[in-house]
């Protein structure tokens, strides 16, 4: 792995960890111009990251890690962003949003019992769903009114993803990062003896 394309790699994705609170504060001060234009660098800088880590072989246990977090950082910011931009969306879907932060909470607490740390699975169905939710959040802070039809679509991918990665957990024992889905994962678990014929 070249040492340059790690250190860029990883700083693109730590500016996201560092302008989460920058992003807050300028909520604060009710600052929406420059905060929605912020966000939609953060999220544009989690796209740049992920394609040149792989295009650079700069893919590291840390760089994953430090890529979860930042992307939780991110959307965390923007849906407070939301409650304080359009308090009314989130109450009009409180049902559909608290379902999504009960399995992400599920997940996260799997996986902090069995690993002692965040997953960074980044599945396939994760970067999907990543890609979704950065364009919703993006166009709620551009457009005069939410895109529900995008909304919608968001939401039922992220359920998918967070049951595949609270599926991951139970699955894979031990803690790794990049895994395609789970069904990639079940491919690659050794037969226990006992079930061989």
């Amino acid at each position: 792995m070249a040492r340059r394309s790690y250190y860029i790699v990883n700083g693109i994705t730590g500016y996201r960890v560092l302008a989460a609170p920058l992003l807050l504060l300028l909520l604060y001060n009710h600052q929406f111009t420059l905060f929605k234009w912020m966000l939609a660098f953060s999220f544009f800088t989690d796209a740049v990251d992920g394609y040149l880590a792989r295009n650079y072989n700069a893919v590291s246990k840390f760089g994953s890690t430090l890529d979860s977090i930042a992307d939780d950082l991110t959307v965390g910011v923007a849906i407070i962003g939301m409650i304080v931009f359009n308090p009314g969306f989130l109450k009009g879907e409180i049902t559909l949003i608290a379902i999504l932060l009960t399995l992400y909470l599920l997940q996260i607490t799997l996986a902090l019992i069995r690993y002692r740390k965040i997953s960074s699975f980044h599945t396939y169905t994760a970067k999907i769903a990543a890609v979704l939710q950065g364009c919703f959040l993006v166009l709620f802070f551009f457009l005069p009114g939410p895109v529900y039809s995008l909304f919608y679509l968001t939401a039922i991918i992220t359920i998918i993803d967070l049951a595949e990665e609270i599926a991951l957990v139970l699955v894979l024992p031990e803690w790794k990062n990049n895994v395609k889905g789970l069904y990639w994962a079940l491919k690659k678990q050794p037969i226990p003896e006992n079930d061989k014929l």
